[in-house]
């Protein structure tokens, strides 16, 4: 398949995909380029041109960066609005009655501040004496306009009127305020003039005993105040309602002139940027025709700006690259493969960032307020430092976390950025096997693909430590160096023999010490001037059968995979193709291996291991570390060892991550507990797990430093009778007793999610989620709720 020289460049290509015996099928022929838009399957944008447009901030690692919005800021702690608005009513009709009982002269001594202070003959005689000539009339008038003043005043500060306006009137913003305040000045100007409240006849006295009476007999003068009467009702409404800066707003856009979306040196990002920055403006004008006219999904997106990347200094490698897009269009520069998207999606990815999105952060104290209802996602930069899921059975580790992961990262295989190694059991797949360049089906008769079992190495050392991991791994009274010493002895000597491994019957022939088997490789290694390698098994002969000899175990387990169900398996020889770990140094694959846990259940564990040691192994010795390769082992029980463990810890510095789930911690050995979640970088914990597991997880998680406020509340005795009947009222009102508060506030350390909390307290299809990127960077553990995706 012609790729483009995409992959060709480093001496591999489609052809060199492991298959079985037997000729190889024939590569489906590349896509041609579609003449009419097509339609995007579940989780793919459907309009390519618009998800290129929309803006991925940048953020804290985890954050779904496709069309993020940061929260608006976090509103302090305050009165509750509901007590906002009975202080509104209960001020409002109190001020009320205060001005109907002072209006109807129920007050008592109402007029005496008044006539202290005014001369005694415009008044009648007595404390109740009105006011006895036209002078005293307009004072009264003038001090009950104060008055009027002082209550309104008054109980706008103990109704506490002002937050009530800025939380519910200002807070909405424009132009709501403006015509809030509008609709508050029409009905001020309507109480002014019907005389409903005090202010119209207070001003014209106070003119008239200032400038004189005679001042009213123009006409010119009274409209003149009555104008800047109005003016004067209107002027703190404007105020409040910022009438000023609005209609400057509104003015200033109405005259400016209309700028350009977009000025023409400036493209968009589905107008290919970084192709016409290169000179290659006919590149981008083909690939912006196909991303507007719908024959470009997101995956051609990725492959094509990702073979830009990797061509970039190589001028042939771009001309070629050049020319296939000028052809092709955006089936240039295919998978080996030679497919262009899976055959469908189960959750929302976004490629150009890599992330892929798991859930919601749900709204929870736990989460910081910034957080909570922002998207959570993953990435290869959270991946490379391997995650660690714990979960019961049903939980959602397999539909709300594998899946997504490997539906994600087979999707940047495609585009060319990532490999994929899906480990589970049979029954259990994390996709179709369309989805998939090689599924092997360990037990199937009817699989496509056989497993080498020593990752594709021809160094005997190296396939004996690998193996020896896999079979006794988990053996924690036998060494595993003497394990791998005990195979080395053999594999080296029948490999310079034969020019291969020995298959699993030979191998277990000689583990068991079959004296024919021996004295024919014997005869070999003699006939065949192998000098050294007869002294490597003249070595294990003479081992045999001492104390701590791990022979007896290693042929036990090696006796797991010599069942008739594995028969056609794990072939070696000049005839035998199987698929190793090894081709995943430089292809962009996609692996699925299905293994039979329900039948042979220990022989499913051995294999396990025996992948999680060549995957660990294989990441780690690779020289081209440009593809992120990541195994996803659905179910890790009994496959962690203490060499795993310790592989795990180097594959965040090789651009290589591992996501492993378990039922519970207590499934590794509990020596490797502290080890093993202190070697991942992600820890994730669903619900349903036990105090046990919660505890290892609160531990790692550590304590943090938070603020606490205890509030003591203390009943409030009146002895005043009046006293009492407000307090009565208030009760009445609010339904709760007079208290009064009182507030300790200290700074405590507490766990940032004990195990109690992560036992009891976590909703189904909810899971704690803490992360680290490649970088080091940290997030706190944060309240995932998985069915938000």
């Amino acid at each position: 398949m012609d790729t483009e020289g995409m992959y060709d460049a480093r001496g591999t290509g489609a052809d060199r995909v492991p298959r079985p015996a037997g000729p190889p099928p024939a590569a489906p022929p590349p896509p041609a380029y579609a003449p009419h838009p097509r339609r995007p399957p579940a989780g793919e944008p459907a309009d390519v041109e618009e998800w290129l447009r929309t803006p991925r901030p940048v953020r804290e690692p985890g954050v779904w960066r496709y069309g993020h919005v940061p929260r608006p800021p976090e509103r302090p702690e305050g009165v509750s609005d509901r007590s906002l608005l009975v202080g509104v009513l209960i001020s409002a009709l109190c001020g009320l009655l205060l001005w109907s009982l002072w209006r109807n002269g129920y007050i008592p001594y109402r007029l005496v501040p008044l006539k202290l202070f005014t001369p005694g003959d415009w008044w009648y005689a007595g404390t109740f004496g009105g006011p006895r000539t036209i002078q005293g009339a307009d004072a009264l008038t003038v001090y009950e306009a104060v008055l009027f003043g002082l209550l309104v005043y008054g109980c706008g500060r103990l109704g506490n009127w002002p937050e009530v306006f800025r939380r519910h009137v200002a807070g909405r913003g424009q132009p709501f305020l403006a015509l809030a305040t509008a609709a508050a000045a029409a009905l001020a100007q309507l109480l002014v003039w019907k005389d409903a409240v005090p202010v119209v006849r207070p001003v014209l006295i106070l003119v008239a005993s200032v400038a004189g009476g005679e001042i009213y007999q123009s006409q010119t003068v009274v409209n003149l105040l009555y104008a800047l009467i109005t003016l004067g009702v209107l002027w703190p409404f404007a105020r409040l309602g910022r009438w000023w800066p609005l209609l400057a707003e509104r003015r200033a856009k109405a005259t400016a002139p209309r700028a350009p979306s977009s000025p023409p040196d400036a493209p968009t990002p589905d107008q290919w940027p970084e192709l016409r920055a290169a000179g290659r403006t006919d590149a981008a004008d083909a690939l912006t025709a196909a991303v507007r006219t719908g024959r470009m999904n997101d995956v051609d997106v990725a492959r094509l700006r990702h073979a830009w990347a990797v061509g970039r200094g190589d001028l042939r490698r771009l001309d070629a690259l050049d020319e296939a897009v000028l052809r092709a269009g955006g089936s240039a520069a295919l998978h080996p493969s030679g497919a262009r998207d899976l055959p469908r999606r189960t959750a929302r990815h976004d490629l150009l960032t890599g992330q892929v999105r798991i859930g919601a952060c749900a709204d929870d104290p736990h989460n910081p307020y910034d957080r909570r209802g922002s998207g959570v996602a993953l990435e290869p930069a959270l991946l490379g430092t391997s995650l660690l899921a714990v979960g019961p059975p049903g939980s959602g580790k397999s539909a709300r976390l594998v899946r997504p992961v490997v539906e994600s990262l087979a999707l940047q295989a495609l585009a060319g950025r990532a490999a994929v190694l899906a480990v589970g059991g049979a029954g259990d797949e994390p996709g179709p096997d369309d989805a998939f360049d090689v599924v092997v089906r360990i037990g199937d008769p009817a699989s496509g693909h056989d497993l080498d079992l020593y990752g594709g190495t021809t160094d005997p050392d190296e396939a004996a430590r690998v193996l020896a991991e896999g079979l006794v791994g988990d053996v924690t009274a036998l060494d595993s160096r003497r394990a791998a010493t005990t195979l080395a002895q053999l594999l080296g000597p029948y490999r310079a023999v034969h020019g291969h491994f020995p298959g699993v019957p030979a191998l277990r022939e000689l583990l068991d010490g079959d004296l024919a088997a021996v004295e024919a490789l014997r005869e070999a290694l003699t006939a065949g001037g192998h000098g050294a390698m007869l002294r490597e098994l003249e070595a294990r002969a003479r081992q045999r059968g001492g104390a701590g000899d791990p022979g007896p175990v290693l042929a036990d387990r090696i006796a797991l995979l010599d069942r008739p169900a594995f028969a056609p398996f794990f072939a070696t020889g000049a005839d035998a193709r199987p698929f190793s770990l090894r081709s995943m140094e430089h292809l962009p694959l996609r692996v699925r291996i299905d293994l039979p846990e329900r039948a042979h259940a220990e022989a499913s564990r051995l294999l396990t291991r025996l992948v999680l040691a060549q995957f660990t192994a294989i990441a780690a010795a690779r020289t081209d570390r440009s593809l992120f390769t990541c195994l996803v082992l659905d179910d890790a029980t009994h496959a962690v060892t203490a060499e795993t463990v310790r592989g795990i810890r180097r594959l965040r510095s090789v651009n290589a991550g591992a996501v492993l789930t378990l039922r519970t911690v207590d499934d590794v050995p509990e020596e490797l507990h502290t080890a093993l979640l202190g070697a991942v970088g992600c820890r994730m914990a669903f619900s349903g797990v036990t105090t046990w597991d919660g505890k290892r997880f609160s531990e790692v998680w550590g304590k943090e430093w938070v603020e606490t406020r205890e509030v003591a509340q203390h009943a409030v005795f009146a002895d005043q009778p009046f006293t009492r009947a407000l307090h009565g009222l208030r009760k009445l009102v609010t339904g709760k007793a007079v208290t009064r508060d009182a507030v300790t506030v200290r700074r405590v350390e507490r766990e940032r999610w004990s195990a109690s909390e992560l036992a009891y307290q976590l909703p189904p299809g909810h899971a704690v989620l803490s992360l680290t990127t490649v970088e080091g960077e940290h997030v706190s553990p944060l309240l995932v709720d998985l069915g938000s995706r």
